[in-house]
């Protein structure tokens, strides 16, 4: 059972359905196991929860 963990701020769920399955067919593709081995995990993390370069995201503008 391979895992693959990805922690990101949240996310929609049509963008981790996508993620889900572009990580599982391209981690399929490079080790030859098959795509249904793979459980892809989120750790969404609310920008409250996330400080870069000392400043929450919460509080920076993209």
């Amino acid at each position: 059972m391979p895992v693959i963990s990805f922690d990101i701020v949240e996310l929609e769920k049509e963008q981790k359905e996508i993620l889900a399955k572009e990580f599982s067919e391209s981690a399929s593709r490079v080790t030859a196991l098959p795509v249904d081995m793979f459980y892809v995990l989120f750790n969404e993390r609310k920008a409250d929860n996330v400080g870069v370069g000392g400043v929450l995201l919460s509080n920076q503008e993209f």
